[in-house]
């Protein structure tokens, strides 16, 4: 608990301030159409697990579907089946109650697959760490191309993830 509280009085309170109009954010989605365009035929097929997170980094995952940042428009879609999915998105520790599913769910994937650890809890375990309840971050339990930090990390460094997942060259399961 005071590692938590810690963690809130070093951060402090965060609102969500009103998106400036930005235009390297125009020039990237161009740059990550024209990926998707290349690798996946047009579209990119995301798989997201939470692996045990508090839900936060969720919210700016949803974000990247409002009209604003709008990555369906962009040829990047959700979907349920990760036997449809190009890039797994994955957030939280891994618990101990979810490692065979999120295994499952790599495995169920066809390659090239891409692995994205979304927050501080999937890229280094967070506060929460490794414990007798969690595995810690999701590299200890599949192999991870991308990892995103943050606390939670904002819609445009996810956006900036999924970009660097794309052109980076390395598959996970390939």
């Amino acid at each position: 608990m005071y590692q938590l509280l810690k963690q809130i009085a070093t951060v402090g309170i965060k609102t969500e301030a009103p998106p400036q109009a930005d235009e390297a954010l125009r020039v990237v989605s161009q740059r990550l159409k024209r990926e998707i365009l290349g690798m996946f035929a047009g579209s990119l097929a995301i798989r997201h697990v939470d692996a045990g997170s508090c839900n936060g980094c969720e919210l700016e995952i949803h974000m990247l579907n409002n009209p604003y940042y709008n990555i369906e428009g962009l040829g990047i879609k959700f979907v349920a089946s990760p036997r449809h999915a190009d890039l797994l998105l994955v957030t939280g520790p891994v618990s101990r109650n979810m490692e065979l599913a999120l295994k499952r769910t790599f495995d169920a994937m066809p390659a090239p697959k891409l692995v994205v650890a979304v927050g501080d809890c999937g890229c280094s375990g967070g506060i929460f760490g490794e414990s007798y309840a969690s595995c810690g971050r999701v590299g200890n339990v599949i192999a991870v191309d991308v990892a995103v930090p943050g606390c939670p990390p904002t819609p445009t460094a996810l956006l900036q993830g999924i970009l660097t997942a794309i052109s980076s060259g390395r598959h996970g399961g390939a």
